[in-house]
């Protein structure tokens, strides 16, 4: 037995061996393998994850956006963008303190007349509640016309008008626009006074165009953009005379040169007056665009009898400026401004004025 055990295979029985052997390796390379299982279950698990940490990063991301807008349209409401516009126009990023630049723009100034009256009839809260309901209304017509509130000062309104990409004209006309605007959404806000058994209010507007100093003034702690100059001390003088004229809307020569008014609007002069605080005569006008056809018609007519009066007047030469006046008070006679005129030039020819006057008069 153990010869035979030590002699060769037969060819036939090795076949058989190499056949199932190759066919092992095929059945073995088939079955699946623990490690091919486990990728898998691990890769979904992870992607689960990853979504779910990318679903929080977004949200996250969103909520720090809503925040930053948050802030931002806080920060408007004491920072108007228009101001940071300026700034970024002139180069700067950043309202850091003491940030100055000097400007060509439009000053309005609007204030209730016979304020002081009407709010010792008032509670604190009812004038509260009074001025936020008036600034209310009389914000959007500066903002629908470019401009924007810089300050409240009591009941009084200042707003600055200064297109970055306009010319001067464009910032001119659009304070001019935003007085008569303004005039229109008294009268309606009037109306809904009336209907609550309120008594109807009124307002006085100044516009001049001029250079201002544009800036940032405070402390560490306490901060606020500002706008000085004599343009601004103009408008606010400006806005003043109003009911000393008994008209609306005052604007100076100034600001219908910039505005190249006479195609745009309709307009009388006032008078030449010295305000103060400014040694230089100041000429001003009224705008009439907003009363009705038949008064605008009133105020024109009898314009260029006003204009050869003062002129007159200017010279010192009595008896023509008074012949002019009167010519004018005949065309109309209730003409609040002939009357003034009229007043002014019987007490002016009896002081001793002197050959250097100008002819403004100082109020």
């Amino acid at each position: 037995m153990l010869a035979q055990l030590t002699q060769p295979l037969p060819l036939s029985l090795l076949v058989i061996i190499v056949v199932y052997t190759l066919l092992l390796i095929l059945m073995w390379r088939k079955l699946p393998r623990p490690e091919k299982q486990m990728f898998p279950l691990l890769s979904a698990s992870s992607s689960k994850v990853d979504e779910h940490q990318d679903a929080e990063a977004i949200q996250r991301f969103k909520d720090k956006a809503d925040e930053s807008m948050r802030l931002t349209q806080t920060f408007r409401k004491f920072v108007p963008k228009q101001f940071v516009d300026h700034f970024a126009k002139h180069g700067s990023s950043s309202l850091e303190l003491g940030r100055a630049d000097e400007d060509e723009l439009a000053i309005l100034f609007c204030d209730i007349r016979g304020f002081t009256g009407l709010s010792e009839k008032m509670s604190p809260q009812e004038l509260m509640n009074f001025l936020n309901s008036y600034f209310l209304r009389m914000n959007d017509p500066i903002h629908q016309n470019g401009g924007f509130i810089d300050k409240f000062i009591g009941d009084a309104i200042m707003a600055l008008f200064d297109r970055p990409e306009g010319e001067n004209s464009d910032k001119a006309q659009d304070a001019i626009r935003a007085a008569l605007d303004l005039r229109y959404a008294i009268n309606i806000y009037n109306q809904h006074r009336s209907n609550s058994n309120y008594p109807p209010i009124n307002i006085g507007i100044g516009i001049h165009f001029g250079p201002v100093i544009i800036g940032t003034v405070g402390s560490d702690d306490r901060m606020d953009t500002t706008v000085i100059g004599d343009s601004v001390n103009i408008a606010f003088r400006l806005e003043a005379l109003a009911p000393l004229y008994q008209t609306d809307i005052v604007v100076s020569a100034a600001t219908l040169d910039v505005a190249e008014a006479k195609a745009h609007f309709s307009f009388r002069v006032l008078d030449l007056v010295r305000v103060k605080g400014r040694r230089s005569p100041i000429e001003i006008y009224e705008i009439i665009d907003h009363l009705p056809i038949e008064t605008q018609r009133l105020k024109l007519a009898n314009s260029d009898l006003i204009a050869k009066g003062l002129r007159n007047r200017i010279k010192q030469n009595w008896p023509k400026a008074l012949g002019y006046f009167e010519q004018a008070r005949q065309i109309n006679p209730h003409d609040s401004l002939v009357r003034h005129h009229l007043e002014q030039c019987k007490k002016l020819q009896q002081l001793e004025l002197g050959t250097d006057w100008d002819g403004a008069i100082l109020l």
